[in-house]
């Protein structure tokens, strides 16, 4: 029996719940529902419901992509395509609006399953530095670190290190800049221009120092061993 047979009303006999509430439908929803009752592991019926509901109300299509990651919390187009919604929804309004936090949670329950991407790793960052939120950025972003493996910490250290150095966090910096060389020795030269743009003129004597006096000394900067040691002296 088809579920179209079985409608009395607007609404499916057997009505999905969301946070304890029975979804509701319109009339032209229902060969979706079917579809979904038949297949409600496959992310392309999820897919074309939502795009059907594209148009339609917001709290809506919030619902079908909420029920849809009931179904498959796994799956990371959801979950991008859902996140970058509510980013969209919340876009232009005041930092104070309690409309950011409930996207703030809707990352939070990604990450359950999503902590091994970089991307919605990255994503949530920015969305944390568009809200002006310093401490809990820094703390996103050594969760981030602590999550992914080393391979993909590349991802995220360029964002996190212009973070740092836009804000006046000095320690804070300082502290990033020294654990990320240890992944990218190569990048001293950064630090050494960023130590002297805070006047830490003694630490970044002694780290150009330190760069000359190594004899596979590469500058990314296109300089050579005589040109640093010049800066060394002039510093």
């Amino acid at each position: 029996m088809s579920v179209v047979s079985l409608i009395s009303t607007q609404t499916l006999p057997k009505k999905p719940e969301i946070g304890g509430k029975k979804v509701m439908f319109e009339e032209d929803d229902l060969p979706y529902e079917e579809e979904i009752l038949r297949n409600p592991y496959s992310v392309k019926c999820w897919l074309r419901y939502i795009e059907h509901k594209n148009d339609g109300p917001v709290t809506s299509l919030n619902m079908i992509y909420e029920r849809a990651l009931k179904e498959l919390p796994g799956s990371y187009k959801l979950w991008y395509n859902y996140l970058r919604l509510r980013r969209k929804q919340v876009k232009g309004r005041v930092i104070t609006d309690p409309g950011y936090e409930d996207v703030n949670n809707a990352f939070e329950r990604a990450l359950v399953f999503m902590h091994k991407m970089p991307r919605i790793w990255l994503d949530y960052c920015q969305f944390l530095i568009d809200q002006c939120k310093i401490t809990r950025t820094r703390r996103t972003f050594d969760r981030a670190l602590r999550a992914l493996p080393i391979t993909q910490h590349h991802r995220i250290w360029p964002m996190y290190l212009k973070f740092v150095r836009s804000h006046p966090l000095h320690e804070t910096a300082v502290r990033a800049y020294r654990r990320y060389l240890k992944l990218s020795p190569e990048d001293a030269e950064e630090y050494v221009e960023y130590l002297v743009s805070i006047d830490r003129m003694d630490e970044a004597a002694l780290r150009m120092a330190d760069i000359v006096n190594q004899e596979n000394f590469v500058s990314k900067e296109g300089k050579s061993n005589h040109q640093v040691s010049d800066e060394v002296h002039l510093t």
